[in-house]
């Protein structure tokens, strides 16, 4: 067994506390930083949408066929690659290796410019074929294509952004990139005003000024990163002038990273079958639809709360040698987001036209929203256990099951909606395929790690696991 790294001295207080803390209090402590952090950036993408909105239909249909692929942008370098860097980081540090920390920052910076630049070729070449298969037509393709040039030419800034949060939140401290991002989206609503519509005698940019303001949010918060980063207080050192690229720490990141990206296509795949299965029964059918599932999308900030210090916790736990603890703060967090979750869904699901009337009344709209609170709702504990659990796996550094059960989620989600459509089971039938598949979801990501998933092969009994204790 590993000598328990607590043991040292030096070891610095933050590593401690993921090492030796009180569970509870430590994720509770770390979770609070993490949702304003999602709060704040999603806060970011409703100001634009505001103030885009005022340009009017066509600049906000063209802001609306961009969106998608800013968000996998932002799912992927954030929670995907991002995670890869948090774990490895955390990992690191767990194990003592604070040289192999150290440099993990450049690779990481290396990795993120190199998603960027490629962001930014795919969608200047294709991006207007791919805005226009999406509906794109005229005016709003144009806005579409003004908006997307702009924005993924900076793309790099958002990578980068992202990459220097996650190395941050690595090392327990999730307080300087919450600190950044709230400051950052309390400048951008000034910034956005002025460049979309203008100051003095200066008429504004327009729908490239909400693009410009945007990468200037990234670009302000990678120079305060990367200023903590390099200064004292930062727990990371690195030494840009004795760093060589080394494939082991690359692989390090990756083996994460690019594993939880496939998860990343799968959620939007989902998403994107889940609306065409809806739309069958028409656009008031889409609208209902669309406006419960944004219940969804707000739980996500809620368990990257404790998604966040779970993969620091975990990584540096795994490091250190201490599975048991690992696997204690997994199931912890994990049990925490289903409870939460769980009782969200279970008012929307009592309460469905308290959510859906903050967005519209119309009553076919109602009519079709609420029937997917009153299925989908009641298992959102399962989407909760499911997500938690996956953000420690990615600190365990083994998310090949979880990113499986992505995949089943999808194909339960596919097939089960088309043999409802089949069999005339209805609107009502779609939902219940999208109520099993998050059942599978979180059913699935539970058992594989219960069984041992982390640590080598499965294990298909509860006796089993006393290895783990002894390993």
């Amino acid at each position: 067994m590993s000598a328990d790294p607590a043991a040292s001295p030096a070891l610095d207080p933050r590593t401690r506390l993921l090492l030796e803390g009180p569970i509870v209090r430590t994720l509770l402590r770390l979770g609070a930083p993490n949702m304003l952090v999602m709060v704040a950036q999603a806060s970011a993408g409703l100001i634009e949408t505001y103030f885009v909105g005022r340009l009017g239909t066509d600049a906000l249909t063209g802001m609306a066929l961009v969106f998608p692929l800013v968000m996998l942008m932002q799912m992927t370098s954030a929670g995907a690659m991002g995670g890869g860097i948090a774990s490895a980081v955390a990992r690191a540090l767990g194990a003592r290796r604070r040289d192999d920390a150290n440099a993990l920052v450049g690779h990481a910076l290396m990795i993120g410019t190199g998603f960027g630049l490629a962001f930014t070729l795919v969608l200047h070449l294709w991006g207007e074929t791919l805005y226009a298969r999406m509906g794109g037509t005229g005016a709003s393709l144009a806005a579409a294509l003004v908006y997307s040039n702009w924005v993924f030419a900076g793309a790099v800034l958002v990578w980068l952004f992202n990459s220097m949060a996650a190395l941050i939140r690595g090392t327990g401290n999730m307080r300087v990139p919450a600190n950044v991002t709230i400051v950052g989206t309390v400048l951008l609503v000034p910034m956005s005003q002025v460049f979309i519509f203008g100051i003095g005698g200066w008429a504004g940019l327009g729908i490239a000024g909400g693009a410009l303001a945007l990468l200037s949010y990234y670009a302000l918060g990678c120079i305060a990163l990367g200023l903590y980063l390099a200064s004292k207080h930062s727990l990371l050192a690195p030494s840009w002038a004795s760093f060589r690229p080394r494939a082991a720490l690359f692989a390090d990141i990756l083996k994460v990273g690019l594993v939880g990206a496939i998860s990343t296509v799968a959620t939007n795949l989902a998403i994107g079958i889940a609306t065409a299965q809806v739309g069958q029964f028409g656009p008031t059918a889409i609208a209902g639809y669309g406006t419960a599932s944004r219940l969804e999308y707000l739980l996500v900030p809620l368990v990257f709360g404790f998604g966040g210090p779970l993969v620091a916790m975990v990584g540096t736990c795994i490091g250190a040698g201490q599975r048991e603890r690992a696997l204690r703060a997994a199931w912890i967090g994990a049990g925490l987001s289903a409870a939460l979750t769980e009782l969200i869904g279970l008012a929307a699901a009592f309460w469905p036209h308290a959510w859906l009337s903050l967005f519209g009344t119309d009553p076919a709209m109602l009519e079709a929203g609420t029937k997917y609170l009153q299925v989908v709702g009641p298992v959102y504990g399962f989407f909760g256990l499911a997500l938690s659990l996956y953000f420690a796996s990615q600190g365990a550094g083994r998310l090949m099951w979880p990113v499986w059960g992505n995949v089943a989620r999808l194909l339960v989600a596919g097939i089960g909606g088309w043999l409802a459509l089949r069999s005339g089971a209805g609107l009502t039938g779609v939902f219940v395929a999208q109520a099993a598949a998050l059942v599978v979801y979180g059913s699935l990501n539970a058992w594989a790690i219960w069984a041992g998933a982390w640590f080598g092969p499965l294990r298909w009994t509860a006796g089993s696991r006393a290895g783990l204790r002894s390993a």
